[in-house]
């Protein structure tokens, strides 16, 4: 299943749960995303051709996220530009997000690995605003 997060018509995040299946390949971003998000599902025996990437001058403004939760379980919280909290979803191992635009935190709800991928370099602490912690009474999951 793919669950796109929107906040009115800006979309925060794209999930691939691990239930997800699918045969080919399918890219579930815009063409114009900084951050490309592809599932790929190919049998045994099918080649992909070897290639190298052009050298292609790209502008990225702000950074896409993408996490593959390894194992365990968190809740990630969802914020709208200006840092006002929208709602939460549970990942579970073998989840992957795309956070594509907004803000977002997390919480461990067992002990997790996650592997992160993002575009750098690392801007240190002009990457990022830090924002107030949705309070637990506030949470929203979906039903």
């Amino acid at each position: 299943m793919i669950e796109n997060i929107r906040n009115g018509s800006t979309e925060l995040a794209i999930i691939v749960r691990a239930s997800y299946v699918r045969e080919g390949i399918t890219f579930l971003t815009p063409n114009d995303y900084s951050q490309q998000l592809g599932y790929m599902n190919r049998r045994a025996g099918y080649r992909i051709a070897a290639h190298i990437h052009n050298s292609v001058p790209r502008a990225v403004t702000f950074t896409r996220e993408v996490l593959v939760i390894k194992s365990g379980k968190l809740r990630v919280d969802f914020y709208c530009e200006n840092g006002k909290y929208v709602e939460s979803r549970i990942l579970n191992a073998g989840d992957v997000i795309l956070l594509a635009a907004g803000g977002h935190g997390f919480e461990m709800l067992e002990d997790s690995e996650i592997i992160e991928v993002k575009q750098g370099p690392y801007a240190g602490d002009q990457d990022k605003t830090l924002l107030e912690p949705v309070e637990a009474s506030r949470i929203r999951l979906p039903a």
